[in-house]
């Protein structure tokens, strides 16, 4: 090869080895780009299947409560899907239990028979336990009798223990307790039930402390957007939705469950 030809190719030849670095360079940054757009829309629709199967959870719930005349307990961690105790009353774990989705008929469960989130992370459920009459924590996991002094409800009532806010407090939080000045989300009086996932990380404990918040088994709760590993909270990825005790009452009224 004579020499004006060698270098004419390897000035070719050195052309094409820049122009694939370019070219690969730009493949990856479009894949990358993709892969970020994918994982979030992902995320999202994830979150927004959770949402819908929390939703759906709670209606079950209040119809559960139409047909029974109560609310039913929590599942524990041995109970396989169903309430505990049998038969509602003053609950094993009221505040720090699981969905009973065999009790309540949800769908889908896992081969226990737990309720599952998107992500298959089991959902969890707190029931008001109120006092009440001579069956204390059973306000509203108690069968409503009519004309029954030691069984019948009073629209009057109201839960006073759980409650929602939009940051966790230091400490065990007891029936009474409110939430931090400037992140009350509801007040004591409010939730008669509250029905919640653990997000994609399906962690029973928790680093930071707004989602510590919702494991540690007290009457406070919090419900907040999404926040990053480094956010002042820690990372929260949890959903959650309520129900209210006044719409509780003004459904079964509806129903003629309660006069």
């Amino acid at each position: 090869m004579n020499r004006p030809m060698r270098r004419s190719f390897l000035l070719a030849r050195g052309f094409s080895l820049v122009e694939l670095a370019i070219v690969l360079l730009t493949v990856g940054l479009i894949l990358s780009s993709v892969f970020v757009v994918l994982h979030a829309q992902l995320e999202q629709r994830d979150r927004d299947a959770t949402q819908r199967r929390l939703e759906a959870a709670r209606e079950l719930l209040v119809g559960f409560a139409l047909v029974n005349k109560r609310l039913p307990c929590p599942a524990s961690g041995a109970a396989g899907g169903d309430e505990s105790p049998a038969g509602g009353g003053v609950c094993t774990n009221a505040y720090n239990g699981f969905l009973p989705a065999r009790t309540i008929g949800y769908q889908p469960v896992d081969a226990q028979g737990y309720a599952l989130d998107a992500w298959g992370n089991r959902l969890r459920y707190a029931v008001s336990a109120t006092s009440w009459g001579t069956a204390p924590g059973a306000r509203f996991t108690k069968k409503h009798v009519a004309n029954d002094p030691a069984a019948s409800w009073s629209v009057d009532t109201t839960p006073g223990d759980l409650v929602v806010c939009s940051a966790g407090v230091a400490g065990a939080q007891t029936p009474g307790a409110g939430c931090a000045a400037g992140t009350t989300v509801t007040n004591q009086n409010t939730v008669v039930l509250v029905v919640y996932s653990t997000g994609r990380s399906g962690a029973l404990t928790a680093a930071g402390s707004n989602a510590a918040e919702n494991l540690d088994g007290d009457v406070l709760f919090v419900s907040r957007p999404p926040d990053p590993p480094d956010a002042p909270g820690g990372e929260f990825d949890h959903l959650l939705v309520w129900l209210p005790v006044s719409l509780l009452y003004s459904r079964m009224i509806a129903a003629g469950v309660l006069p």
